[in-house]
């Protein structure tokens, strides 16, 4: 029981959420008040009946609503140095080689994390280092794990300078139901795991764009938790 306290300290409501966690909760209690003159109307054992069954099913929603926006208080514990972190909780669909022509002009190892709508969907900073620029790019809404979605879709890229002098490309992507990115990080400002990077609303996909140099540590499919898995370890 002691343990189980202890993990729920450090789970807290993320702040994207307060405004909707409100909302769904005036929605529920409205629904709940019209179902409760609706069914008396009716009859009495009509509102017995089948309030507690609506009462019940806005329960739910809202605690689901609730579950979207958690957002754990995490801490990595090993050595930050050359090490790039998992930006999001999710799995990994990608690990491949890509040609990046929009910041880099070369080659780079891209590696992707997919969130599905039941991940945690705050973001981090993968390594420590200094954001370089912040773009965000309109675009569309294919599902996330389709190959064009990390160049078509909306999103948006946070360059990061570590402080070894490599330059990580962070692109935070909207998919088919996730069409708000949050973005955090500002240019200039120094950045370190630990860090929210961002927020994107519904599930969505996160890439990082690292050195063909760079030690793979993750596999496709591999469940991933934000700020903790280590996907890869930069070249010394």
């Amino acid at each position: 029981m002691g343990e189980r306290i202890k993990k729920l300290k450090k789970i807290r409501i993320h702040r994207e959420g307060t405004s909707e966690l409100i909302y769904a909760a005036l929605i529920a209690l409205a629904v709940c008040t019209a179902a409760y003159f609706a069914l008396e109307a009716i009859s009495p054992l009509a509102r017995h009946v089948v309030m507690p069954f609506v009462a019940g099913i806005c329960a739910v929603l809202w605690f689901c609503v609730l579950n979207f926006y958690r957002c754990p208080i995490r801490y990595f514990n090993g050595d930050t140095e050359r090490t790039v972190v998992a930006p999001a909780d999710g799995k990994i669909v990608v690990i491949e080689e890509t040609e990046e022509n929009e910041y880099f002009h070369d080659k780079r190892l891209m590696i992707s994390i997919f969130m599905s709508p039941l991940n945690v969907h705050a973001n981090w900073f993968p390594v420590d280092g200094r954001v370089k620029f912040v773009h965000h790019q309109n675009g569309n809404y294919h599902k996330a794990w389709l190959p064009k979605a990390s160049e078509e879709n909306e999103h948006a890229d946070v360059m990061i300078t570590t402080p070894e002098g490599e330059d990580i490309l962070v692109r935070q992507i909207a998919g088919a139901m996730a069409r708000r990115i949050v973005t955090y990080a500002k240019p200039d400002e120094e950045c370190y795991i630990d860090q929210h990077l961002g927020f994107i609303k519904l599930g969505s996909r996160v890439d990082v764009f690292l050195p063909l140099t760079a030690k793979v540590c993750v596999t496709m499919d591999q469940p991933t938790t934000g700020d903790q898995t280590v996907i890869a370890k930069l070249k010394n």
